[in-house]
C-alpha cells in the first residue's frame, strides 16, 4: 500500500508539473522531473547567483517549484471553459510562450504570482530559515502583532527567478513585455494584501487590537489576473526602442498592473502545432447555453467553433445514501448515475 501511494503521488506530481517552466525561467531539461535537485543540476554550468543559491539554500528552490505548480493549476482552473485551456502539453505550452500573445502574458503573470505566494507562505509557516513574519510595530489605537506575511521577501525571490531569463536593460520587445507581465503578476499578490485584527480587552471590548497583514487567497489573485487578461493592452515599441506604448493612440498610458501583448492570439479552434493550439475537438461543452464571447464560458456554440457537438450518455456508479455509524464508520450504498455529456465535433 505504501509503495502504491508513492507511485500515485509521483504520477500526480508529474501531471501537475508546470511542463514548460523551463521556457519561463532559467531551467533547461525535462520538465517532468520538477524537483530542486534536477533544477540545480541543470543550472550548475550557468554559475552565478542561481548556482550559489542551489548549493546554499535549496529549500528556496523547492518553494519556487511549488509556486510554478500553483500558478499552472490556477491557470488551468481559470481557462477550463475556454478554447485555450492552459494545456500542460510541453510542446503546445512552449509554442504559446514563444509568442507575445495574451495567453503568454497570463502564463508569465500567474507563475510569477505563484512564486510570490508560496515563498511568502513558507516564510509565515516557518519552513524557511531565511525569513519569517513581518516585524511587529505600534501605530495608533492598535499594535501590529500576530504573524504578518513577509510578502516583500516573496516578491524579491520571485523577481530573482522569473526575471532571470529576461535580462533587464535589453530593449527587444519580447524582453520588455515578459518583464512587464512578470511584474504585473507579483503586484497582483501585493495589491490584495489585507489587514486582519484580533481584539483584546475585558469582555472583548477591543480596547487593544493586534493586527497583521495577510496575503489574499490565490484564487483572488487568479480572478484579478483573468480580468487583466480580458482587458490586456496591445503594445508596440516606442521610438527610442527602450520602452513600450499602447498600439491605440487614444489608449491611456500603461499601468504596472496591466497585462500586455504584441500579437493577436489564434482562435484555438483547430489543432496547430506551430501555434501551440490543441484544438477543441472532443472537448466537453455545455449544450444548454450559448456562449457569445470568443473562448467563452464553455457553451457548445463558442467552444466548438460552430462545428457542432454530439451528445453522449455516461452511466457510472457512485456512493450514495451515506450514513455515519458510531464509532467511526461511514457506510454508503452504490447508486447508478446517468449523465448526459456534450462533446465538440
Amino acid at each position: 500500500m505504501m509503495l502504491l501511494a508513492r507511485i500515485n503521488l509521483t504520477l500526480a506530481f508529474i501531471l501537475l508539473s508546470p511542463v514548460s517552466i523551463l521556457r519561463l525561467w532559467w531551467v533547461l531539461g525535462s520538465p517532468l522531473v520538477m524537483d530542486h535537485n534536477s533544477i540545480c543540476r541543470k543550472t550548475r554550468r550557468l554559475g552565478g547567483k542561481h548556482a550559489e543559491l542551489c548549493q546554499s539554500q535549496p529549500e528556496i528552490v523547492q518553494e519556487v517549484v511549488k509556486g510554478a505548480r500553483l500558478g499552472m493549476r490556477e491557470c488551468q482552473h481559470q481557462f477550463r471553459h475556454h478554447r485555450w485551456n492552459c494545456t500542460n502539453q510541453s510542446r503546445s505550452l512552449g509554442k504559446i510562450l514563444q509568442q507575445d500573445i495574451r495567453e503568454a502574458a497570463f502564463l508569465y503573470a500567474i507563475t510569477a504570482a505563484g512564486v510570490v505566494h508560496t515563498v511568502t507562505q513558507a516564510c509565515s509557516m516557518g519552513d524557511l530559515l531565511q525569513c519569517g513574519c513581518t516585524p511587529a510595530t505600534q501605530e495608533g489605537p492598535w499594535e501590529w502583532g500576530g504573524c504578518g506575511d513577509d510578502v516583500e521577501f516573496g516578491y524579491q525571490i520571485s523577481r530573482q527567478f522569473t526575471d532571470s531569463r529576461r535580462k533587464r536593460g535589453k530593449s527587444d520587445i519580447k524582453t520588455l513585455i515578459d518583464l512587464h507581465n512578470n511584474e504585473a503578476g507579483r503586484l497582483a499578490v501585493q495589491g490584495f494584501m489585507r489587514m486582519e485584527c484580533k481584539c483584546h480587552g475585558l469582555s472583548g471590548s477591543c480596547t487593544l487590537r493586534s493586527c497583521w497583514r495577510k496575503m489574499p487567497l490565490f484564487r483572488q489573485t487568479g480572478d484579478w489576473l483573468v480580468q487583466r487578461f480580458q482587458s490586456a493592452v496591445q503594445v508596440m515599441g516606442s521610438n527610442n526602442g527602450k520602452s513600450l506604448i499602447p498600439l491605440r493612440q487614444d489608449a491611456p498610458p500603461l499601468e504596472p498592473h496591466d497585462l500586455i501583448y504584441f500579437a493577436e492570439s489564434p482562435d484555438f479552434c483547430l489543432a496547430n502545432r506551430r501555434l501551440g493550439s490543441e484544438g477543441t475537438r472532443g472537448r466537453v461543452c455545455n449544450g444548454t447555453t450559448v456562449a457569445a464571447a470568443v473562448g467563452g464560458s464553455g457553451g457548445c456554440e463558442s467552444l466548438c467553433c460552430g462545428r457542432g457537438h454530439q451528445e453522449h450518455t455516461l452511466v457510472y456508479e457512485e456512493n450514495c445514501v451515506c450514513r455515519f455509524h458510531w464509532c467511526c464508520v461511514v457506510q454508503c450504498q452504490r447508486c447508478s448515475v446517468r449523465r448526459d455529456v456534450s462533446r465538440c465535433l
